[in-house]
């Protein structure tokens, strides 16, 4: 099949389909063609989101002359797309793609998506759905259709819509049962839902049931369908309950892959917000107040780990020298603030710290009896720590084995956890750029980006600095404020409390 080929038939079969039908037939049934420069747009996104060589499970339940697999069969190899089913209610358009696509491997019945049994299993489940569902309003639907899809949607999604709900918000809710756990969703429809009643079960649906990733509003003047007097907006997610703190990337303007705006807001916050649409108001209109982030909408910020003894645990090279300690047992570890002069830790080709003294922490897993069989040298240094107490310290004898540590993954981004005004800096906290695998002890509360934001790291590597440079932009005022002060101008930041602070210039800095 030659898909150029294939492609430009199909466009040219749509607008011959489209004109045989007068503007108020396709209005009562919703049906407003996507763009094949909007579908391709849509599908280059979702290579994004999935994973390196995935096997796609794909579904359209709205197939229309197939816009979207077009797109989706131009951008991913034959073998990486195991299944493809779509559903068109409208033989006008579906008699046609049969036609179009009957040498591809597709599966494409002409029934009501919102009346077709959804597969038993899992594995059979789509983990790509794209869709434009049929735009009818509700005035269109009969009594007898209100009353049949509000039933099926509250059974499959268990969430009750408005007899003044949209189709397409029925279709959004019963495709549920079509998804496989973690299958990626991206819905082409009218921002509508975003600010009136109706959608609040819609929103509702997005930030508790599944994991919302993005919402992107295209902009009002550059209407998506040219037959259609409605603002678009594309809507990600991902079939799993959303994780703690979770943050949802907002784009406005441009195309879905190079949008002129961005900016992310916490579940949180959209959990309280009303109308959706008046954050790209906030974005474009630079007269509006900013909302600035919470640091706890994009980290989740931890102290850093306790050792119980800091002396026995934490060793200079010239200990585990003498000691002869195995390194399997070693782990980098940044020094205390005091010590550290640098703000930003470079890494060796291992991931090691380029520091002027670096440390190492001892942590062993293994029970006594192996450590004793298996590393005589860490056995008997382990037994300085029985003869010194070690072992009877708090922290110690509550850990089995006592010298296992907590665990304390390396951070990109940490913030000394005390500090005074009066020193030679003049500022009581410090934003540190880690780009070692180091952990670091509980002088120090760690930042460890959420999902969005550390996507954004991962794909920009250059973001980290950014992302520093925003947290020193933070005053001190701001973070002396959200902690506590001690007798001689000692101030303290507890991980709460950091969270608790705004960042204000992220969306300046950071283009996510």
């Amino acid at each position: 099949m030659n898909l150029r080929t294939t492609e430009l038939r199909r466009a040219w079969r749509q607008s011959q389909l489209d004109g045989a039908k007068t503007q108020a037939e396709r209005n009562k049934l919703g049906q407003f063609a996507t763009p094949i420069v909007l579908a391709a747009d849509i599908i280059k996104y979702a290579k994004r989101l999935l994973p390196t060589d995935p096997k796609i499970r794909f579904l359209d339940p709205a197939f229309g002359t197939g816009a979207f697999y077009s797109a989706l069969l131009q951008q991913f190899l034959p073998s990486q797309i195991v299944k493809a089913v779509g559903y068109e209610v409208d033989s006008h358009y579906g008699n046609e793609a049969i036609k179009l696509w009957c040498e591809a491997s597709l599966q494409l019945y002409i029934a009501d998506f919102t009346q077709a049994v959804p597969p038993n299993s899992d594995l059979a489940k789509a983990n790509l759905l794209i869709c434009n569902p049929p735009y009818v309003r509700h005035h269109h639907l009969s009594r007898v259709d209100k009353v049949r899809l509000q039933r099926v949607t509250e059974e499959i999604a268990g969430i009750k819509l408005s007899q003044l709900a949209s189709l397409y918000c029925h279709f959004l809710c019963i495709s549920d049962a079509w998804m496989a756990p973690d299958g990626l969703a991206g819905w082409l429809i009218p921002t509508g839902f975003m600010d009136v009643n109706y959608g609040q079960p819609i929103k509702d649906y997005l930030l508790n049931r599944v994991t919302l990733l993005r919402i992107h509003c295209f902009d009002p003047t550059d209407v998506q369908f040219e037959d259609a007097l409605c603002t678009s907006a594309m809507v990600w997610f991902k079939k799993a309950l959303p994780p703690a703190n979770h943050v949802v990337k907002l784009t406005y303007q441009g195309s879905l892959t190079a949008p002129k705006m961005s900016r992310m807001m916490s579940v949180k916050s959209l959990r309280k917000t009303a109308k959706w649409t008046q954050f790209g108001l906030v974005s474009a209109g630079r007269n509006s107040p900013e909302q600035p982030l919470k640091l706890s909408d994009l980290f989740t910020i931890k102290r850093g780990l306790a050792t119980g003894a800091n002396r026995f645990f934490v060793l200079k090279a010239e200990q585990v020298y003498d000691y002869q300690l195995p390194k399997e047992f070693l782990k980098p570890i940044l020094p205390s603030p005091r010590f550290l002069g640098v703000d930003e830790i470079e890494a060796d080709p291992w991931g090691n710290p380029m520091l002027e003294n670096p440390l190492f922490l001892l942590s062993c897993d293994l029970p006594p009896a192996e450590v004793k069989a298996k590393y005589p040298m860490l056995w008997d240094y382990l037994q300085r720590g029985v003869k010194q107490g070690i072992r009877d310290r708090y922290l110690c004898k509550h850990r089995s084995p006592w010298y296992s540590q907590e665990k304390r993954p390396s951070s990109p981004f940490l913030c000394t956890y005390m500090g005074r005004c009066d020193t030679g800096r003049g500022k009581p906290f410090r934003f540190i750029l880690n780009h070692s695998r180091a952990t670091a002890t509980n002088v120090y509360l760690m930042l460890y980006p959420l999902p969005i934001l550390a996507q954004a790291l991962l794909d920009q590597p250059e973001l980290h600095k950014q992302m520093w440079q925003a947290l020193n932009q933070i005053s001190d005022q701001a973070l002396m404020g959200e902690g506590r002060v001690y007798g001689g101008g000692l101030h303290k930041l507890e991980p709460r409390e950091l969270g608790n602070t705004l960042i204000e210039k992220v969306f300046d800095v950071i283009p996510i």
